[in-house]
Parts: structure tokens; sequence; C-alpha cells
């Protein structure tokens, strides 16, 4: 009785669990934007290529991945149900358009590739090949359009942050996709990729820029956060690194490029993670504190997560292991 009364009155070893399952759930929010990011950011360069063969290497290179990948956004969705139930609710009912849209652009780009596959027939494939582009640019759009909205407290969909935010997401999309591709291919279509990579990496830069004077236009409180030191600091890296990952693509280092991008990703959700603490949901002023389930079950949930975390990890380990190297010319999606 007393282990109860205690689990259910302090939390566990008096971490700051609160803040830690914040902390988490943009983990895992960043992780799903960057490792189903190279997939989406392969279906964007799709459309740049012609030729059959390249096609189908691109489809190789994703296809042992997309779906463990996607399931990332699952566990996002269900740590920010299992943390903060309030701010879910509020979200997915103030943009449950959006979320069907992001759903639906997720379908299409998962079914595109398995219709594709389906019958050699010219308009056949062309027709499943651009959904698959359409799909694999419409989910980061739209994904990104969410965030901008749950961080300016908008309940609109359309808003200029929401667009502004949307693109440089794409971008940064295409950046992780063009060093993942250059990792798993050889030959012309590897050399080809680079410059879409150093377009995609300036094309990030620009678009990161006009959100945050868009964020700031929006939002008075977001003007004093982007003023504070450590958003002011992961910027300034961001412009460091997107000059390291175009010297990364010269220099064909491209294992670095792809770690140089996973950097970028994550630094963007922190970006977005420090605009928005200590609320969690602008729209409604809920803090942190108000917004955070009790302590029972917070301390059970962080029990589970401490397990099944490293198991999930080591899953993604081994399946990564398995299909490393570059796609040989007998694979096939």
């Amino acid at each position: 009785m007393t282990d109860v009364a205690t689990l259910a009155s302090e939390p566990l070893f008096g971490l700051p669990l609160p803040e830690l399952w914040f902390a988490l759930v943009f983990a895992i929010l960043g992780t799903f934007l960057f490792l189903d990011g190279f997939d989406f950011g392969a279906g964007a360069l799709f459309a740049t290529r012609d030729d059959d063969e390249e096609r189908e290497t691109i489809l190789a290179a994703i296809g042992p991945f997309w779906d463990g990948n996607e399931v990332w956004l699952v566990v996002f969705g269900g740590a920010l149900f299992a943390a903060f139930p309030a701010v879910y609710a509020n979200l997915f009912s103030r943009h449950y358009l959006l979320m069907f849209g992001i759903l639906g652009a997720l379908i299409l780009r998962g079914l595109a590739p398995e219709m594709y596959e389906q019958r050699h027939d010219e308009r056949w494939q062309r027709w499943w090949g651009r959904s698959f582009v359409v799909g694999s640019i419409a989910a980061p759009f739209l994904l990104g359009m969410f965030v901008a909205n749950w961080l300016t407290g908008s309940p609109r969909t359309l808003t200029l942050p929401a667009f502004t935010v949307g693109a440089a997401v794409v971008a940064l999309t295409v950046v992780s996709g063009t060093a993942f591709l250059r990792v798993k291919t050889r030959g012309t279509l590897r050399a080809d990729l680079r410059r879409y990579g150093e377009l995609a990496v300036v094309g990030y830069l620009v678009a990161v820029v006009v959100s945050l004077v868009a964020l700031a236009l929006a939002a008075a409180r977001l003007q004093t956060g982007l003023l504070t030191a450590p958003v002011l600091a992961l910027v300034v890296a961001t412009v460091v690194l997107a000059g390291g990952y175009v010297w990364a693509l010269r220099a064909d280092r491209d294992l670095l490029a792809l770690a140089v991008s996973a950097v970028l990703t994550y630094g963007l959700v922190t970006v977005v993670a420090l605009l928005l603490f200590p609320l969690t949901d602008p729209a409604t002023d809920l803090s942190l504190g108000e917004s955070i389930v009790s302590t029972l079950p917070l301390n059970l949930m962080s029990v589970a997560a401490a397990l099944l975390l490293p198991l999930i990890a080591t899953y993604f380990a081994v399946l990564y292991n398995t299909f490393s190297g570059p796609v040989q010319s007998t694979d096939s999606y």
C-alpha cells in the first residue's frame, strides 16, 4: 500500500517527469521527421527521374524502411495522448481536417509504390508515380502546417506561418532524402542528386528565415522567444550546419551529410519546443503543469517507456544494419 501511495504522490526518483515527457514527445516527433523524412525526400526526388531503372532504384532504397519509419508518427500521437490528453484532444479537434489530410497523404504515399509495381504499363506507372510524389510532398507540408498552427495557437488552418513552416519541412525532407539516396545508390543517379541537395538546403535556410518572421508577426509571445539565446544559437548553428552539409556532399561524405541532416531536423524540432515551452497549447493557454496527467499514470508510463523504447531502438538498429549498403541492380521494391 505504501508503494502504491508513493507512486500516486511522488514522481519516480524525484525526476521532473512533466518536463521529461515534454522533451520526449518532441524527440519522438523529431525521430519521425528525420527517419520518414528521408523517405518523403526520396519520394519528392522521384519526380526528377525519367529513367525507369533509376526510379526502381529509389523505390528499392526506401522499400525496407518506410513502413517502419512511419510507426514513429503513431508513437508520437500515442505519447501525446498518454501524457497530455487535453492537448491531444484540443489539437486534433481544432485541426481535424488537417489531420485527415496528413493521413490521406500518408496513405497515398504508401499505396502508390505498391500499385506502381503491379503493372508495367506506361500510363499506369505515370499515374501512380505522380501519386507517390504528391503524397511524399503533401505529408510533410501538412505536418509542417499542423506544427505551425500548434505553435501559434491559431484555430485556422490556412495561415502564413503554416505555409512557410510547411515549405521549410518539405525542403528539409529533400535535404535528408538526397543524403540518404546518395548513401544507397551509385553511378549517375548518385552524382546527379548532389545539386538537388544543395538547392534544397539553400531553400530550407530561406524558408526558415521567412518562417521565423511569419511566426513573430503571428504571435507577440513568440517575438520574445525568438530572441532568447538558445533559439538564436540554434539558428546560427543551422546556417553553419547547412554549409557543412554542402561540403559533405561535394566531398562525397554522404554518411556525414545524412548525419548533418539529422541534426538539422532535431534542431528544427528543438526550436519549436523552446518556443512553445512552458505552454503545451497556446490556443487555450494550457501550461505544462495543467495539461500533464496525474502522478500515478505518469510514473507507470515512465516505467513502460524506459522498457519499450530501448527495444524499439534495437529493432531499428537491426533493420538498418540488415539492409545497409547501396542498392544492388537485382534489388526491387
